[in-house]
């Protein structure tokens, strides 16, 4: 995927022989053998930013993903439990049960008087 955009493999860095001029190796080509070297390192640093910012955009994604599907359990949850659990004759004696407690006996009875309507 990258290999063509970097010139060097270490080996070649390694076994790379310069020529040997009267005073030392020739400049131009060691200047030029470093500029090949310097445009690795470049290519690597891009390489590695692309990789990183990847990386942070796949974790997020990651994230996101992963507490969407806690919303969806717990949203599953709470049909199941709603819809099988609870029904309409629940709620009215659930309802009769708190106006007994809030309004005394005299709820109490014209509640139980309706609940019987609708049980009938």
């Amino acid at each position: 995927m990258y290999q063509n955009k970097i010139t060097l493999m270490p080996r070649d860095i390694l076994e790379k022989e310069f020529k040997i001029d009267t005073r030392g190796y020739r400049l131009k080509e060691v200047d030029q053998f470093l500029d090949i070297v310097i445009g690795d390192y470049e290519q690597f640093f891009e390489i590695i930013n692309n990789l990183e910012k990847e990386k942070a955009d796949l974790l997020a994604e990651i994230m996101n993903l992963k507490q969407e599907l806690r919303n969806s359990r717990l949203s599953a949850e709470v049909a199941n439990s709603a819809s099988g659990e609870v029904t309409n004759v629940d709620v009215i004696r659930r309802l009769s049960q708190l106006e007994k407690m809030v309004y005394g006996s005299k709820a109490t009875d014209d509640a139980t008087e309706e609940e019987n309507k609708e049980d009938n």
